[in-house]
């Protein structure tokens, strides 16, 4: 009985080595092992057990697959010409102008000499017939390989690329300026996930006699684990229905579910599709993306830190309050000679309707009431007093996760910037500066900057009254959750009923005569709180920002949006905020906006 397991022992290893042996060629055989106790002579193996699918797949928040690994077509055109673009394009389908547009995208340069290798990506059905029709066509070449494949056209930052097959953009890369710039922040969640998608081989140790026989094993057995799956914050709809809106402009679109910290649209525009860094007979578009001027293939939310402008009202309003500084029921006078008001205003005498007419004056002389502010009535203005109040001011402002890295699940995100007393000191070459120096801050210009990332997460942290969950890109990996520092309830430094003290004011701002009114979406039952920003540029036209949230009772989400050199926050901004929350929250966009999408989405495929 027990010669008879054994056997059988013996044919199903030989079996499992010889089904491993098919699925990976990778043996190494190791120097011969001689039993001490009957003196047989072993070999050690070491087999690999292998899965063509063993990284995972991307899906977004609905399951819907977004990367796969799978079997890819290529069609190698010959070296020489002449090739017959219309017989080609009848073969594959195509007419000769799309085939001349492949062939285009596939050359590394425009006016590549001819012979150079082309490979063009087709379709089982077009493989299909290439194969069937092979005695006509000589000269072409079908090859079949395994490789990551987008099955959407959106979400390029997001989802990012297989290191191991971006290789052919990684040379392109080091013939640019920026080359290094782009390898190192565009891998998107593939590169950010790489360990966890995967997964790993499993080993076989055997111990192997002349026959093929197992003795034993010479080390411990390792199992294969499949590469686990990504299901991402995004929602891919509503991620192409964004991109569409911002299309060829500069500029970011974050949108979140306050609630949760969930990422549920992530633009960085221009947009491209995510295949392109990766796809074969796509290095003449790669080429192009490189030497763009805008810098399509900067990661924008993460990576580009601006001075928000307006938007950061919030932020020192919030600060105000919770030292005191001012209360909701404090009154300013737009003064003018202080600082300048964009736009012609009634008089703000509270809180709620300096936010409402944004007033600069008004958050001027808030600011001021912070760093001039005394410890009691007896002290005075002093360079001490200054440099101490900034520095409180510092303190409470970096508690919304600004000036540091928040830490989502992005490669290389930037952690923006807050000026200190310090660095003050060191720029203006004097300790003595006074609050008229670095009034900028009152209206988020000058020295601050901050992500995209973080512009959403402030709309967020107000839309909580106070708190967040730092936001990420992906809620489950494998059958798990999410990473578990995404998990952690983060708080500032501010409480809760300030927080609230600043929600009349950003609904009033979309409201009649606020600097968003035409915004509203009251008509569809939606009240929205949002705050706009126009980012004054030296350079050029000025930014346009916006940040928001709704419902603005019970958020569900939040959102911030950057445009450059698009002009006010009001008119370039806000409508496309409001049109992704509406498309969130209600599935469709309402006949009364739908010439006002259509302008907007015009504006975007041409890039302005």
């Amino acid at each position: 009985m027990r010669t008879s397991f054994k056997r059988w022992e013996n044919i199903l290893l030989a079996l499992v080595l010889g089904l491993a042996s098919c699925s990976s060629p990778e043996q190494k055989t190791n120097t011969p092992t001689q039993d001490p106790e009957t003196g047989e002579v072993y070999t050690r193996r070491r087999v690999v057990i292998s899965d063509s699918l063993i990284r995972g797949r991307v899906l977004d928040r609905n399951d819907s697959v977004l990367v796969d690994t799978r079997l890819q077509y290529l069609l190698k055109l010959p070296r020489r010409p002449p090739l017959d673009t219309l017989a080609l394009g009848l073969l594959l389908g195509w007419d000769s102008v799309t085939v001349r547009r492949r062939i285009a995208d596939a050359l590394p340069y425009e006016g590549m000499p001819a012979g150079y290798p082309v490979q063009l990506r087709i379709t089982a059905a077009q493989a299909k017939r290439v194969r069937r029709d092979s005695a006509n066509w000589p000269n072409l070449l079908l090859t079949e390989r395994r490789q990551r494949v987008y099955t959407t056209s959106a979400g390029a930052p997001v989802l990012g690329y297989l290191g191991a097959e971006a290789q052919a953009f990684y040379r392109q890369a080091k013939r640019y300026r920026r080359g290094r710039f782009y390898r190192l922040r565009s891998g998107g969640v593939e590169t950010y996930y790489n360990g966890l998608l995967n997964g790993r081989h499993g080993y076989l140790h055997p111990l192997v006699d002349a026959k093929g026989q197992q003795h034993g094993t010479w080390a411990k057995d390792t199992t294969f684990q499949q590469g686990q799956d990504l299901h991402l914050t995004i929602d891919v709809k509503l991620q192409a229905y964004a991109e569409k809106l911002l299309g060829g402009r500069r500029g970011y679109l974050v949108a979140l579910d306050p609630l949760t910290g969930e990422i549920l649209a992530y633009v960085s525009a221009p947009v491209y599709d995510p295949a392109t860094i990766t796809a074969p007979d796509q290095a003449g578009v790669r080429a192009t993306l490189l030497g763009h001027e805008d810098m399509p293939l900067l990661n924008r939310p993460a990576m580009l830190a601006n001075p928000p402008g307006s938007v950061f009202k919030l932020v020192n309003a919030a600060v105000a309050l919770q030292l005191g500084a001012i209360t909701p029921a404090t009154a300013f006078r737009c003064d003018q000679s202080l600082v300048s008001c964009v736009h012609r205003h009634p008089q703000a005498n509270n809180l709620t309707l300096g936010l409402k007419y944004s007033c600069n004056p008004y958050f001027y002389q808030t600011m001021q009431s912070l760093i001039n502010r005394m410890p009691d009535s007896l002290a005075v203005d002093t360079v001490a007093t200054r440099h101490a109040n900034l520095e409180l001011w510092r303190r409470y402002v970096r508690s919304f996760g600004l000036d540091s890295v928040l830490g989502v699940d992005v490669p290389r995100e930037a952690p923006g910037f807050l000026p200190t007393a310090a660095y003050y000191d060191k720029a203006r070459r004097t300790t003595r500066w006074t609050y008229r120096s670095i009034y900028s801050l009152s209206i988020g210009q000058g020295e601050i900057n901050l992500t995209g990332l973080q512009m959403a997460n402030m709309a967020a942290i107000i839309a909580n009254r106070g708190w967040y969950y730092t936001p990420h890109l992906v809620r489950q990996v494998g059958t798990g959750g999410p990473l578990p520092r995404f998990t952690e309830k983060h708080r500032t430094l501010i409480d809760s009923a300030h927080f609230a003290a600043l929600v009349p004011g950003m609904v009033a701002v979309m409201q009649r005569g606020g600097t968003a009114d035409a915004s509203s979406l009251a008509d569809v039952g939606i009240t929205v709180a949002g705050k706009t920003g126009t980012v004054q540029n030296d350079e050029g036209d000025d930014h346009a920002a916006f940040v928001g949230f709704a419902p603005a009772n019970n958020p569900k989400i939040a959102v911030a949006v950057y445009l450059e050199n698009a002009g006010f926050g009001a008119t370039a901004a806000a409508p496309c905020a409001v049109l992704v929350m509406e498309k969130y929250l209600r599935g469709s966009i309402a006949p009364k906006r739908k010439r006002w999408e259509a302008r907007i989405q015009r504006r975007a495929r041409n890039g302005y």
